[in-house]
């Protein structure tokens, strides 16, 4: 497939000069030196991308497919094993726009894409899957379902989930090699203690940062139980999220876009 190249948003430095509406016997003037803001704004903080176009990179519970669609056209990332626990006829009735996004990843060589996986058992997501030697395994935002609408089962059901989760991916790695979990913030998200979690297993939060979706132009939030009519009252994308960047204890050194960092480094929270 072609390369496909980013648009630059259009620049508008347009200003005006509004007039007083009282009277004065001097020309009003606009000044050629602005005065500077008693509260200047503080410029945006860049996002923080973990991949790299060199990564091998592992997708678990993809919904519509549509960051590993980003991945791939907007980061150059085209080793990618994107994967979901659906089969193919039960992940477009759920998500019809999923054609579409599965469709471009085909097109791709290196692109690889699974059905039927489960996140707690990748060593049973075949052959792919089980070569193992991924530079990063990615998990965006999991979720049992509406299992129940009791929030403590709830959040019992997916720090299973996440265990399991963290036991199945962690022998895949490559050696330093990292898990990439992006969660919602605030409760009941907050509850399932992420980095207590990873501790349990052997593993360590090396760096945690905010989640900024529009740094994946193509990305679109699926929900676990599929689309909803009408869109339902949020959209995942504005929701505020963090990525955890999950590494073995013996710290390894991790590279990409983030840099290096060094052993010792861990449970650093970025904005």
């Amino acid at each position: 497939m072609g390369k496909s190249k980013r648009r630059k948003a259009p620049k508008n430095n347009s200003s005006r000069v509004y007039p007083s509406s009282k009277k004065t016997s001097r020309p009003i003037r606009a000044s050629s030196t602005p005065r500077a803001s008693a509260h200047p704004a503080r410029p945006a903080t860049p996002p923080t991308i973990p991949f790299d176009p060199s990564h091998r990179i592992l997708l678990v519970g993809e919904g519509n497919f549509s960051f590993a669609h980003s991945l791939l056209v907007q980061h150059a990332c085209t080793s990618l094993v994107p994967t979901c626990l659906d089969t193919p006829a039960e992940l477009v009735h759920k998500y019809p726009q999923a054609a579409a996004h599965i469709s471009a990843l085909e097109h791709e060589d290196e692109v690889k894409v699974l059905y039927g996986v489960d996140a707690t058992k990748l060593q049973k997501g075949g052959k792919e899957v089980r070569k193992g030697a991924f530079d990063r395994i990615v998990f965006n935002f999991p979720h049992v379902g509406g299992l129940t609408k009791d929030v403590n089962r709830q959040v019992r059901y997916n720090q299973e989930l996440l265990v399991g989760f963290f036991k199945s991916a962690t022998p895949l790695l490559a050696p330093g090699g990292s898990i990439v979990l992006t969660v919602f913030e605030g409760e009941p998200y907050e509850l399932w203690n992420v980095r207590d979690l990873a501790r349990h297993v052997g593993l360590k939060v090396g760096r945690s940062f905010r989640f900024q979706a529009d740094a994946y132009p193509a990305y679109e939030h699926a929900r676990t139980i599929g689309n909803i009519t009408g869109g339902g009252g949020w959209k995942g994308e504005d929701r505020a999220a963090r990525t955890y960047i999950i590494e073995l204890k013996d710290g390894e050194e991790v590279q990409g876009k983030m840099g290096k960092r060094k052993r010792g480094d861990s449970d650093e929270d970025d904005d």
